[in-house]
């Protein structure tokens, strides 16, 4: 029985929601675990055409369990070679990984966004409340993506001092490099609006039954196309331009796991766990950009 999340089997397509509402979906190793699970018995599964993805309790995922990952950092490290390969021998990168129990766990994060984005089902994601960090991903390797015009997007992995490894490619993907840049860097926060305007979603809603009745014209669409030529389609687009993903993964994970050990991940996770300011804050001191005067452009070519 899943402890993480809740199935709810239809005639041609399966509802599947997180279920952790006490900590809004906060995705934890335990939920990776049972989304790859399901997801590797889609891979098989000929009658289930589509997926719609969504949180319990008005919202879909806070991101990463911070517990989680603190409970990690006990474990011991093996000792094997915990410098990434830059010169393509993958596998001295990918024993590191294996060493580092939660650069390990971290890429299980990567491999299970992997297979969600190349499932046969059409996969819908319905965004509600946060959609943060890892539900940020998972948005982005869904098919089709609809959203509250009050849920609640970011990327703030830079803000706990850590890195978004393995979400990053799938979010460039999704949204574009430019915007994506600007997204990972700041932190910044917006609304279901801000999604529809970057192209993380398709179309966003104010109202729970206007949300019903599009799901209902999708999933009606989907019942008129043939399900071989769908799959076929589906993934002849993800074939395009779509380099093997696996190295840069593989050394996102080890990148997390040396900011969340050794770096500035600790003090950012403590902050967030005692809600208190990060250290790094305090440098910036009291922020006002200065107001430009005329005296300011004077001898500039107009």
């Amino acid at each position: 029985m899943m402890q993480t999340l809740q199935r709810i089997q239809h005639d041609q397509w399966l509802e599947l929601r997180l279920n952790r509402p006490e900590v809004r979906n906060a995705m934890s190793f335990q939920m990776v675990e049972e989304l790859r699970q399901v997801f590797g018995e889609l891979s098989q599964d000929k009658e289930i055409q589509a997926v719609v993805l969504r949180g319990a309790g008005g919202h879909f995922c806070a991101g990463g369990d911070v517990k989680d990952m603190r409970d990690l950092l006990s474990q011991p490290t093996n000792h094997r070679p915990e410098t990434p390969s830059q010169d393509g021998t993958d596998a001295v990168t990918r024993d590191a990984v294996a060493s580092r129990p939660l650069a390990r766990a971290n890429r299980q994060f990567g491999a299970m966004l992997t297979e969600i984005q190349q499932a046969p089902q059409v996969v819908i994601a319905v965004l509600e409340g946060s959609v943060m960090g890892g539900g940020f991903g998972l948005a982005c390797v869904s098919d089709i993506a609809f959203a509250h015009v009050d849920a609640r997007f970011a990327l703030p992995e830079v803000t706990l001092g850590l890195t978004p490894a393995q979400i990053a490619p799938f979010v460039v993907t999704r949204i574009g490099a430019t915007r994506a840049r600007q997204l990972a860097l700041t932190g910044a926060r917006f609304d279901g609006r801000g999604a529809l305007h970057y192209g993380l979603v398709h179309d966003v809603f104010e109202e729970d039954a206007q949300l019903q009745t599009q799901l209902t014209q999708t999933l009606t669409s989907l019942s008129k196309c043939a399900p071989e030529a769908r799959i076929a389609t589906k993934q002849l687009m993800l074939s395009v331009g779509a380099p093997s993903l696996d190295p840069i993964l593989d050394r996102a994970a080890l990148g997390f796991a040396h900011a969340a050990t050794e770096g500035e991940g600790m003090a950012g996770m403590m902050a967030f766990v005692t809600k208190q300011p990060a250290p790094w804050r305090a440098a910036w001191g009291e922020i006002e950009y200065p107001s430009i005067t005329p005296a300011d452009t004077e001898g500039e070519p107009s």
